[in-house]
């Protein structure tokens, strides 16, 4: 089992950058894929980005192309949303989850969740 735990969000200014951790307990983190999703009010959960259990292979969100980046570092039981250039839209709380099989984009194939993060990007 994996306990997440999100931090990093906060109010930037479009065109920022900002850094978001989740930080996992568990001694079997290294064999879960990990995902960020984000949800904004009123609108539905949605993938923003994921990577393998090695870290080797990612895949993102249309949306985020170019200028988020997801990575892990398995020894510190984190994962890590990288996200430049931001935008207004990209407002949202953004969840990290864990799951058992690598490259879903659906929220329901993902076994553990954090609490959220808000992320608010002023325009």
């Amino acid at each position: 089992q994996v306990q997440l735990v999100e931090s990093g969000g906060g109010l930037v200014q479009a065109g920022g950058s900002l850094r978001l951790s989740c930080a996992a307990s568990g001694r079997t983190f290294s064999s879960y894929a990990m995902a960020w999703f984000r949800q904004a009010p009123g609108k539905e959960r949605e993938f923003v980005q994921g990577i393998n259990a090695n870290g080797g292979s990612t895949y993102y969100a249309d949306s985020v192309k170019g200028r988020f980046s997801i990575s892990r570092d398995n020894a510190k039981n984190t994962v890590y949303l990288q996200m430049n250039s931001l935008k207004p839209e990209d407002t949202a709380v953004y969840y990290c989850a864990a799951g058992r099989t690598y490259g879903r984009t659906f929220a329901s194939n993902y076994d553990y969740w954090g609490q959220g993060t808000q992320v608010t990007v002023s325009s």
